[in-house]
């Protein structure tokens, strides 16, 4: 046990920080020695998630198995986006910078897991200090992103030739979870509802099931987008049926909104920060949306979604048996392209009729 000065200090606890006082000690005034709530960490694991904020959403599973595989372990989440993840549940969250990377190749860990093919990501797999590696990392000689062992195979194959990731019948959660080398068990999501901030949402509609339809889909695939009119076709369908539409979107989606609006009256709270966005759609019964970060949100929260679909492959998202994935009526032929080869998106082959049956379906009135 160390002593330092005659002092009983215990740097192996999941709590004990080193360079400021520890939760406990500043809550409770608990000092190492007797301290009841010391936890000494069994195992280290550093998972490397830096990707869009969507990706690192539906990676939160991997959090429920890498605690029942590893009782006792201390995880470590190296990311672009810190805020998203669950401040709770992860004891060490670092935003990919110099300053993290430089002190984590400082150090050893049990299990090292790199979900990203960046060649930055892939370079710290190669070089940081761990027991065990999972995922991808770089090849020496040439620079390339590269399987770190044989169960990162298939989930690199399908990232780099389109026919394979055509062919795949896995959800990327269940993807993810092999590259482990765990099975897929039906694990949820890890996520914070941020409902502890106490948003104020009285203009939502009352009394009736509130549906999110979630207008945009970024800019970087826009043969996704649903015309003005398909949205104000289901809008009108939905308000005949007893239900009561919530407008969602960001700033880009607000000029599209405010026109939706204007046009059918459904609800439309404005733009949000991320965590009230989040609480925001925590209020909501179900959610139509197309592959965004709403559609993660959503996901994440337990929400019956509506999930419309056209140029990725159907089989890599799992809605846990809550909602339902609608398609085109007509075959895309512009797998993962940003820009629809045929002039006119197949979106527009996607009835607002097929839609509505499917919310009907998913969260029915009364």
């Amino acid at each position: 046990m160390p002593h330092l000065h005659g002092v009983t200090v215990h740097p192996d606890c999941r709590h004990f920080r080193g360079d400021i006082p520890c939760r406990p000690n500043k809550e409770h005034d608990y000092q190492c020695a007797g301290c009841p709530v010391y936890a000494p960490v069994q195992q280290r694991i550093l998972l490397i998630k830096l990707g869009a904020i969507g990706d690192v959403i539906r990676t939160t599973p991997l959090l429920r198995r890498l605690r029942q595989e590893y009782p006792g372990c201390s995880i470590t989440w190296l990311t672009l986006t810190p805020a998203i993840l669950p401040q709770q549940e992860v004891e060490e969250i670092l935003r990919f910078d110099f300053a993290s990377t430089l002190q984590l190749l400082a150090r050893r860990f049990d299990v090292a897991i790199n979900l990203d093919k960046e060649k930055e990501a892939c370079a710290l797999l190669l070089q940081v200090n761990a027991g065990r590696k999972f995922g991808y990392t770089l090849r020496k000689t040439d620079g390339v992103p590269w399987p770190h062992n044989e169960l990162a195979n298939h989930k690199y194959l399908t990232g780099v030739f389109d026919a394979l990731s055509q062919q795949n019948q896995k959800p990327y959660v269940q993807e993810i979870f092999e590259l482990c080398g765990f099975d897929f068990r039906g694990e949820e999501y890890v996520f914070d509802t941020h409902e502890d901030k106490g948003y104020d949402w009285h203009q939502l509609p009352q009394g009736r099931p509130r549906i999110g339809l979630n207008t945009g889909c970024g800019d970087r695939w826009t043969t996704r987008l649903w015309s003005d009119e398909k949205w104000m076709t289901l809008i009108e369908k939905l308000q005949q049926a007893g239900y009561a539409p919530v407008l969602l979107g960001g700033e880009a989606e607000a000029e599209r909104n405010q026109r939706l609006y204007a046009a059918t009256g459904a609800a439309y709270p404005g733009t949000f920060p991320l965590p009230q966005f989040i609480n925001l759609l925590h209020q909501l019964d179900g959610i139509v949306t197309q592959v965004t970060m709403a559609m993660h949100i959503s996901i994440a929260l337990r929400k019956p979604t509506i999930l419309m679909n056209n140029i990725f492959n159907p089989h890599e998202f799992d809605l846990y048996g809550r909602g339902q994935l609608v398609q085109p009526d007509k075959q895309c032929v512009c797998f993962y392209r940003g820009s629809c080869q045929l002039g006119t998106s197949c979106m527009e082959d996607l009835p607002a009729e097929k839609v509505f049956a499917a919310v009907q379906a998913s969260v029915p009135v009364g």
